[in-house]
């Protein structure tokens, strides 16, 4: 059983590590996974051993409570923090003036003058300070009820430093009052105020961030029309669009949006499946063709049967999709993950250990306290929590807005270290279709005679190449006169009357036993073959008439995709169960050098073992039920998104718009996800490499300047907005 919970109360990505270890811990959990950027909890479990009741009660234990999938709060976690933070500048920025202000020259009136006054100069300093701690009195009760729990986050380093700092301002208070006057030199309630909202800001920044990380999944929601129009019986009813159901009619206008998936009916139109497919060009649609739930409906009015409806739909599944690629880790978060679980309670120490030592080595308590709240604000690791997710949520987001699904931030890893990509033909490669390609007379009759001859013969055979031949005749709008003495001959083609001609349409067997000389007809079939072609020859009245050749083509961007993989150092092969002929001549044409042909379905899957055996990362690209296990063998396989349901379910990314080109798409698409989150860890990492050390005093050792908590608050901040603008260049991915 799977399942996703909404998670209130995190702050970091220690949080999210916290809620992971207490689902470990229940007995029945297989997986379980947290999108710190999401805020969301995906859970695998054994419903025999454990409930969604126990799942949840363990969250709440740990001090997070759950909201609902579809719950929309009055207010969004952005507008609460920038209330909380305007709050908090209010009276942050009186409580600037009046501590510091008498630095700068700025005169105070006499009553809070800390020379004149000094115990009302200290006093109104706390009395502007515990507004501010109310305000962000979140960051208390998350932070002191993990540090009792012993899985310190981000708020715990908050929550010590900034009551650290407010528990020597009351203890300068209590030694003003005992007559020593020089302690409200001495005061940090400032500090404190302005660390809390620093920090405040800080969240609010990153809350609008991490909101527009997310915007591609709100986009594609927002996609669906509200509501749908009906027909049921007799009368044409407006419903919203989830009570739709399966079986009814849907009547769609031009300009509408189709509200679910099903059948055409009756009418005709262009439809515009940019959202779903990326493909900008729009689609005919004619009665028979599907159509996608919020596709356009260009210009015609058009009625179609509900086949799909609710969460069965096309954009529903990808909606699915994405929110579980964003969910999915890659292996690269879990080293920030690890990284994290220890880091806080190390920050603590250091913190500890940076302030004693001062103390010992002759420095005051004040002086002391500087580096104590200093170390413990630098430190706070939400730039580390953040680095990963947002840059696999924005990656994913942008992908599935190309029409490339990625199935989780572990493919998005892996699609990065691709070596080999391997393609199935028909259908991948080839548009999946046979076609006419050569219509070619050897006798009295002309192109267009030759076809109508072939074309009626096969209007009464089911044969898939004279499919292609009536098709192609269609397509001339050729009017195919009536056959006579129609008889089929299993293995050679086709004998019939035609217009008072005996019409002979096959093989060279079927040919040379009707006394046909073939001599010109093989030599023709020959060269088509040698291109992949398949030769239908032709006699009239026992004389050769021509040959018509049939082909599977390749699609139109089938040979630039595989250029594009070649230049970025990918090699190409074609594994296809196709003879060596022909699929040498299709690989040909795609620009493909290595080709391994004849390959039943079921070996498909052992043939990328073999590849895989040499150490190289694959790639599959198929379309078919039977490349479903080629795919999952693959280290990363991608589905034609034209193609079957079990190809596409198989697979780790989905190519919605059928072109082979968003293969290297994506592969580019994944790279640079991964140069985003390597960036984002180093300058995480980095920051506070360089910012712990300075902050416990190192510079001061060698006659340099202390850190000052309110900038050590500052650069806090900026750190989780700098990892979190870099991870939403991605947003501009082309």
């Amino acid at each position: 059983m799977e399942k996703t919970f909404k998670i209130t109360g995190m702050t970091c990505s220690a949080c999210a590590a916290r809620i992971e270890r207490a689902m470990k811990k229940l007995d029945g959990v297989d997986e379980a996974a947290v999108n710190f950027a999401a805020e969301k909890l995906y859970v695998t479990y054994n419903e025999e051993n454990v409930s969604e009741d126990s799942i949840v009660s363990a969250i709440r234990k740990a001090g997070y409570d759950i909201a609902a999938p579809d719950a929309k709060p009055e207010k969004t976690p952005a507008q609460l923090l920038f209330r909380r933070f305007i709050i908090s500048l209010c009276f942050c920025v009186p409580l600037l003036v009046i501590s510091m202000g008498h630095m700068v020259g700025l005169p105070l009136p006499k009553v809070i003058d800390p020379i004149e006054s000094p115990l009302n100069f200290a006093l109104i300093q706390l009395i502007l300070t515990v507004p501010v701690m109310l305000t962000g009195i979140k960051f208390y009760i998350t932070g002191i009820k993990n540090l009792v729990h012993l899985s310190p986050n981000m708020d715990s380093l908050i929550a010590v430093g900034t009551l650290s700092a407010v528990g020597y301002g009351l203890y300068a208070i209590y030694m003003i009052i005992q007559g020593h006057e020089h302690y409200s030199m001495h005061l940090y309630f400032e500090s404190a105020a302005v660390i809390l909202t620093l920090i405040t800001l800080g969240k609010y920044l990153e809350a609008v961030s991490k909101g527009k990380s997310s915007q591609a999944i709100r986009e594609l929601m927002e996609l669906s029309p509200k509501i749908a129009t009906v027909r049921r019986g007799s009368k044409e009813l407006q419903v919203k669009s989830e009570l739709v159901r399966i079986g009814d009619t849907v009547i769609v206008k031009p300009g509408e949006r189709f509200p679910v998936d099903g059948t055409v009916t009756l009418g005709s139109t262009s439809v515009d499946e940019s959202m779903l497919t990326g493909e900008s060009m729009p689609v005919e649609k004619n009665i028979g063709d599907k159509v996608i739930g919020a596709s356009i409906n260009k210009n015609g009015y058009v009625e179609y049967t509900a086949e799909k409806v609710g969460e069965e739909t096309a954009l529903a599944q990808i909606i699915k999709l994405v929110e579980e690629a964003q969910g999915r880790k890659a292996p690269i978060a879990r080293l920030a993950d690890v990284i994290s679980a220890y880091f806080v309670p190390a920050v603590i120490a250091l913190a500890v250990i940076a302030a004693v030592g001062w103390k010992i080595a002759g420095e005051s308590t004040s002086f002391c306290m500087t580096i104590f709240v200093s170390v413990l604000v630098i430190a706070c690791p939400c730039a580390l929590g953040l680095a990963t997710p947002t840059a696999i949520m924005v990656a994913t987001g942008r992908g599935a807005k190309m029409g490339i699904l990625i199935k989780g931030g572990e493919v998005l890893e892996t699609a990065h270290k691709i070596q080999t990509a391997v393609f199935d033909k028909t259908g991948t490669i080839t548009e999946g279709m046979p076609s006419v390609t050569d219509i070619t007379p050897v006798g009295d009759l002309s192109e267009r005679e030759l076809l109508t001859l072939c074309a009626a013969a096969e209007k009464r055979s089911e044969h898939p190449l004279g499919e292609s031949i009536v098709r192609e005749a269609e397509n001339q709008e050729i009017e195919l006169p009536d056959v006579e003495n129609f008889e089929y001959i299993s293995g050679m083609g086709i004998k019939a009357v035609i217009s008072g001609k005996k019409v002979l349409l096959g093989n060279t067997k079927l040919m040379s036993e009707n006394g046909v000389d073939t001599a010109e007809l093989v030599k023709l079939g020959e060269e088509y073959a040698q291109s992949g072609r398949t030769p239908v020859m032709c006699a009239c009245d026992g004389k050769s008439a021509g040959v018509i050749a049939v082909a599977d083509k390749i699609k139109s961007d089938s040979r630039s995709a595989v250029e594009k993989l070649e230049k970025s150092g990918i090699e190409c092969v074609m594994l296809t169960g196709d003879s060596k002929k022909t699929a040498s001549a299709i690989a040909g044409q795609a620009g493909i050098k290595k080709v391994v042909a004849e390959v039943l379905p079921e070996d498909k899957a052992e043939q990328i073992k073999n590849i895989q055996g040499k150490g190289r990362i694959t790639a599959m690209v198929g379309d078919g039920i039977n490349d479903a296990p080629a795919l999952a063998q693959a280290d990363v396989g991608i589905a034609i998104g034209t193609g079957t349901d079990v190809a596409i379910e198989s697979a780790d990314i989905v190519l919605m718009n059928g072109s082979l080109e968003g293969v290297d798409t994506a592969i580019r698409l994944s790279r640079a996800a991964i140069r985003n989150i390597k960036q984002n860890l180093f300058w995480a990492f980095g920051y506070n490499v360089l910012g712990i050390p300075v902050a416990m005093g190192l510079l001061h050792i060698f006659g340099g300047p202390l850190l000052n908590p309110m900038i050590a608050a500052a650069a806090m901040s900026l750190s989780s907005v700098s990892v979190l603008s870099n991870a939403l260049r991605l947003r501009k991915f082309r």
